[in-house]
């Protein structure tokens, strides 16, 4: 029998020109829905190094700092998962993003803040239900 483990998961909000990127998911868990690009935490790694090598490996972005936001407890009944997941903040990053990860991510889009399209990856809508607005602190 498999332990159910809760897993740590690291999102990038990347800021450029009040709007923030986001990635229509694919095979994964929450395929369809909208996301921040992300991943998981490895053994041994900081947060803010995975948010960068998460960052680079699904869109080929670079940034030099990064900031630790907020995180967010999600419940994934459906999937049967559990993830904690912490929010990174970065801002004009060098580049266009690409499609790194053609089987995880269908396209890279640039949204106004709470102007996202539907549906929203189920972290990112618990981010949003806690009132959380990277451009005002």
């Amino acid at each position: 029998m498999d332990e159910k483990k809760v897993r740590v998961g690291v999102a990038v909000i990347i800021t450029r020109k009040n709007k923030v990127l986001l990635g229509k998911r694919k095979g994964s868990h929450g395929a369809g829905t909208w996301a921040f690009p992300g991943g998981h935490l490895e053994f041994g790694e900081t947060i803010e190094e995975t948010a960068k090598r998460e960052l680079l490996e699904e869109t080929g972005l670079q940034i030099d700092s990064i900031v630790l936001g907020p995180y967010t407890n999600d419940i994934m009944s459906e999937e049967d998962k559990h993830y904690i997941t912490l929010f990174t903040l970065a801002q004009n990053p060098v580049g266009e993003p690409e499609i790194k990860e053609p089987n995880k991510c269908e396209k890279w889009e640039w949204f106004a803040w709470g102007k996202f399209p539907k549906p929203l990856f189920l972290p990112l809508e618990n981010l949003l239900a806690s009132g959380y607005n990277p451009f005002t602190k």
